[in-house]
């Protein structure tokens, strides 16, 4: 993007990979949408989300309504966030300098970016393990070998910097040539247990373990809030992906239905697999990875794992890097680019201990409850301040200099920052104090709405008295 010199953008909050895009890089259509959201979906993390629901006491029917509405209800946030993406070309660490100020963006920035850092961690062991149970497959004495899976997850983890190294587009390629193959891979694994499971009753065949509303509701309300959580951090940085759309139906189509029907499908996959395992092993395996790596026929174990690898390189790409990369750039745009925030994520993400938080089902729903209390409130006041409080209205110039509309005090909104620290406040409370466990058991709604309600009720006097004194300047390029 180029300026006449009078209205350079300030070098500290800008560079190429942050500037608005231009009308020449609007090229993703509904069906990169679609294919975004179903690459994304069709692997591992969500197999282990909706087994983990059967791990619960749910059974099937229970389980997917428990993930159509998570995913009903985070696609409303997802949508509104995107909207300025589109409109003004702009990513998440520059869209939420309008609502924290261009240094106290950086705080929610920081924040996704560190959850993202740990779901990179995630991925990339799961990735490692899946090529760990590849090299099993193919040279069974190499299983008791320790040094192979962290062999494994270096390499997987090299790869995905290498993905990183490419580019955005990269990330476009990938994912519009592996969906199809996701789901032809997926189906097949569904008809292969099918067959060794005896049918499908025995499949669905996981029964409730409540003997009460009242207990299913203790399990069904933070596990909700785990489903909403799943999509929390891409929820935020969805900008990232929206700014190369080509208009804004392109990504609300391809949002509004990727997003619901992936997941519900994929979860699907998983319940019944997950089921049909009890059928077939002797007791329930909620790891796909190890399911497959149980398997006496090696091309289909083989094949299996290579679409696992596959889907996990591509959403730890798309929601893992891509945010985070742009997170820390924004920090120091001069020095840090995409690419070096890219790395500076999978080295973090190396540091995660990543083992940990998916060592049991248990401890995998309480990562989503926990970090969901942090970026719920984040959520909340973004929607509150670009719908509510600006009504869609934003001077793209303003975010890219200091002491302009968005400057607020010494370039922070305290505002902002006091939402947020009541919103993550009431959210987590109950995490450390048992009388208030319901305000943690659902953390993220907590947090968006009680952030969001202070954000725009403390916000509407500043905001008229901005709009007096300054005439918008509209500097990004319009929708296609």
């Amino acid at each position: 993007m180029e300026y006449g010199h009078e209205y350079a953008p300030d070098a500290r909050l800008y560079n190429d990979d942050l500037a608005p895009t231009q009308p020449s890089q609007r090229t993703w259509s509904t069906y990169n949408y679609l294919a975004l959201w179903f690459s994304m979906s069709m692997e591992v993390t969500t197999y282990m989300l909706a087994a983990s629901l059967i791990a619960g006491g749910m059974n099937w029917k229970q389980a997917v309504g428990t993930i159509l509405l998570g995913n009903l209800i985070v696609l409303i946030p997802m949508l509104l966030n995107a909207h300025a993406g589109t409109k003004y070309g702009i990513p998440f660490p520059v869209f939420v300098r309008a609502s924290f100020g261009p240094l106290g963006a950086n705080i929610p920035a920081i924040l996704r970016a560190i959850v993202a850092c740990g779901w990179f961690g995630i991925q990339s062991w799961i990735g490692g393990t899946a090529i760990a149970q590849m090299i099993n497959v193919l040279s069974p004495r190499t299983i008791d070998m320790p040094w192979v899976p962290g062999v494994c997850f270096i390499l997987f983890w090299s790869l995905n910097m290498y993905v990183v190294w490419r580019g955005v587009e990269s990330i476009r390629f990938l994912q519009s040539y592996s969906a199809p193959f996701m789901v032809i891979m997926s189906l097949t694994l569904l008809i292969f247990m099918y067959h060794k499971a005896g049918g499908l009753g025995p499949m669905l065949a996981a029964p409730s373990s409540f003997t009460s509303n009242r207990a299913f509701l203790r399990v069904f309300f933070p596990a909700l809030t785990a489903m909403v959580g799943y999509w929390a951090t891409l929820s935020l940085n969805i900008p990232d992906f929206t700014r190369y759309a080509k208009n804004q139906d392109a990504q609300i189509v391809g949002q509004a239905i990727g997003l619901p029907v992936a997941m519900v499908l994929y979860s699907f996959l998983g319940i019944a697999v997950t089921s049909a395992s009890t059928v077939v092993f002797g007791h329930p395996i909620w790891s796909p990875v190890e399911l497959l790596g149980r398997f006496h026929q090696p091309l289909v174990a083989f094949l299996g794992l290579i679409a696992l690898l596959v889907a996990t390189l591509n959403v730890n790409i798309g929601a893992n890097v891509v945010g985070p990369s742009n997170d820390f750039s924004n920090l120091a745009p001069r020095f840090i680019s995409f690419r070096t925030g890219g790395l500076i994520t999978g080295s973090l993400g190396l540091l995660i201990m990543p083992w940990r938080l998916v060592s049991s089902s248990h401890n995998y729903l309480g990562w989503l409850v926990d970090y969901s209390g942090l970026l719920g409130p984040v959520a909340g006041i973004m929607v509150a301040d670009y719908f509510l409080v600006r009504h869609t209205k934003l001077d793209t110039y303003s975010l890219y200099r200091r002491g302009g509309i968005y400057e607020y005090r010494n370039g922070f909104n305290l505002v902002a920052i006091f939402a947020l620290l009541v919103g993550v406040g009431a959210a987590l409370v109950g995490k450390f104090v048992p009388r208030f466990q319901d305000l943690f058991t659902m953390a993220w709604f907590v947090g968006f709405f009680l952030s969001g309600a202070i954000y725009y009720l403390l916000m509407l006097g500043h905001v008229r008295r901005q709009q007096t004194e300054v005439n918008l300047i509209p500097a990004a390029p319009q929708e296609a």
